[in-house]
């Protein structure tokens, strides 16, 4: 390894500055595995080397913390919350007379949950319109979401072969997801240390396997600027290894088909 201590803590520093994740001990192999490719594109000798270059010219710090953001995702990843979504959630919705549901997509990569959640709403709730608000810190993430195009080891992650054929397109040696579809996302750079991103008050937020790499003081700032844009009775889905508890006692957890679904005290409007 060619991290310094030195080195390792400057990187983390700044990734903890600009996006709140913790990088703690142990994680020098992530960061040297990561910036390696930096490192050899802006041809120096080795990581340590690319980290004193990133001291000198602050230009550098985007690509750095886009690079140890995790961009882990997959078409309806972990399926609980998707099922929750459609059996009671969307549901609720239609029942209380509603035609639009408006979701924000918290840290949403490359788009694969956004999608999925816009298929979800077509397939099972025709009468119902998706409004989702797609963010996340990474630009090259934002990039692939917009244009909706995924390769074939990309569309193997998860996403049923009769989605694939009713939902895609496919060219050359991708698939692209239909116009109808993207109409319905937006896509925004954002910070979850920053204001919430236009578009709500939302029915539905879904901030999975985030809140994992926040301190508690982290989390809890995190909780407080989603409930302040959650609608009265809307869903907040978080990841299976996440919770509020002992964080945020205005959220409570609602039992619904094992996902970790969350919900405040404050009633759905009329």
């Amino acid at each position: 390894m060619t991290l310094t201590a030195e080195s390792f803590d400057f990187v983390a520093t700044l990734v903890r500055r600009r996006s709140a994740i913790q990088l703690g001990v142990g994680k020098e192999y992530l960061v040297e595995s990561r910036l390696s490719p930096l490192a050899r594109s802006a041809g120096v000798a080795d990581v340590d080397a690319y980290v004193h270059a990133l001291r000198r010219d602050v230009t550098l710090h985007d690509q750095v913390v886009e690079a140890l953001t995790t961009n882990e995702t997959s078409w309806f990843r972990d399926l609980t919350p998707f099922t929750a979504l459609r059996s009671t959630v969307l549901p609720e919705l239609a029942a209380a007379g509603r035609t639009q549901v408006r979701v924000w997509s918290a840290a949403c990569s490359s788009g694969q949950e956004a999608y999925s959640i816009a298929m979800t709403v077509a397939d099972e709730f025709p009468q119902l319109t998706a409004s989702i608000t797609a963010t996340d810190l990474s630009e090259q993430m934002l990039v692939q979401g917009r244009a909706g195009r995924y390769s074939q080891l990309e569309v193997n992650r998860g996403l049923p072969a009769i989605m694939l054929v009713k939902h895609f397109q496919r060219q050359g040696a991708t698939f692209e997801i239909s116009p109808a579809l993207r109409r319905g996302v937006t896509f925004r750079s954002h910070n979850l240390l920053d204001a919430p991103p236009p578009g709500g008050p939302f029915d539905v937020i879904f901030l999975r396997n985030v809140l994992i790499y926040f301190d508690v003081a982290t989390k809890r700032e995190v909780l407080s600027r989603v409930r302040s844009v959650l609608a009265p009775g809307g869903t907040l889905f978080l990841g299976a290894a996440e919770t509020t508890i002992g964080i945020d006692d205005s959220w409570q957890r609602i039992p619904s088909a094992g996902a970790s679904v969350y919900r405040t005290h404050e009633k759905r409007a009329a």
